[in-house]
Order: structure tokens, then sequence, then C-alpha cells
């Protein structure tokens, strides 16, 4: 059974082709990007935000190798192909697309997005991205931060 959330998942080929499609009608494409580990409401928030920013909204998925580097053993707890699907299934969400790499950069510099955003746990800190995002001629955006809501902080919270 195909739902809908899982047609928004798209390969990175698949999508650049989607996207530059979108550009060319003038839509304005933002990007953001997570482990999405335990989507909680200050992952619904921030991504309702991004979406208000332009026309379409990407949502770039750390593989489940990637989340376990970042987060440690045990993490992920959502395998990356449900996580995956349940941004999908968020009705802010446009599409997803699950990437390996260290950075979104090399994402990002595939799919050439108009403004990328990141979470607020960002704020006073590099950003990774800045580069490839400068390059392109991009904006970036710092999303509110919900106070006091992590995934880190819930599962925490969970094990006591």
């Amino acid at each position: 059974m195909t739902t809908q959330a899982r047609r928004k998942i798209s390969s990175r080929k698949a999508l650049r082709s989607k996207l530059a499609r979108r550009q060319a009608r003038g839509e304005r494409i933002v990007f953001t990007s997570g482990c999405f580990d335990l989507l909680h409401i200050g992952h619904l928030r921030s991504l309702e935000q991004a979406r208000h920013l332009g026309d379409v909204l990407v949502v770039g998925v750390n593989r489940d190798r990637r989340v376990r580097e970042l987060k440690g053993q045990g993490r992920p707890l959502v395998p990356e192909a449900q996580r995956a699907e349940l941004l999908g299934g968020l009705e802010c969400v446009d599409h997803v697309v699950l990437f390996g790499e260290d950075t979104a950069g090399p994402l990002i510099r595939a799919l050439k997005p108009d403004i990328v955003c990141k979470g607020g746990e960002y704020r006073g800190a590099p950003v990774p991205e800045q580069e490839v995002i400068d390059g392109l001629g991009g904006r970036f955006v710092l999303l509110r931060q919900v106070p006091r809501v992590r995934s880190s902080s819930l599962i925490k919270r969970a094990q006591r």
C-alpha cells in the first residue's frame, strides 16, 4: 500500500528535477534537515515556521548510521524509513529526502534551495553548510526553538 506520506519521499536525483520545475515557475524552495528521532512539538513548530518562508518545504533526514554517530549507541530509536514517512505525513512538509553525509551541504548543493533553515540550537554556533548556502546565493534562516523540548531530554526522562 502506498500512503500519501510515502509518496513525499524522493531520491535526491528525482527531487532535484521536481524542484527545478517549481523554481522555474517562480516558487521558492525552503530546505531544512535533521535527525527527527522522536518527532515532537518543537519539530512540528520549526517545520511549520520553515514552510511559511516559501512555497515548497523539503526536509532532509539523516540516515540511521549518521544519527548513531551524532547521538550515540541506541539511537536512532525510530528507523530512517519510519522517520521519513512520519515527516511526509505532516501537512507542512512537501518533500522528504534521506541523506548520509556528515552535513547537509552536498544535499543542499544538489537541490539548490532558495532558503536553508536550521533549528534554534544553532543560535551562536557555526552553520556547517554556510559556505554552500552562500555559494548558491541562498538565504539562511535560524528557526525559533521551543524551550525545554528536545528528543534527547524526552528519552532521558523516559529512561528514568
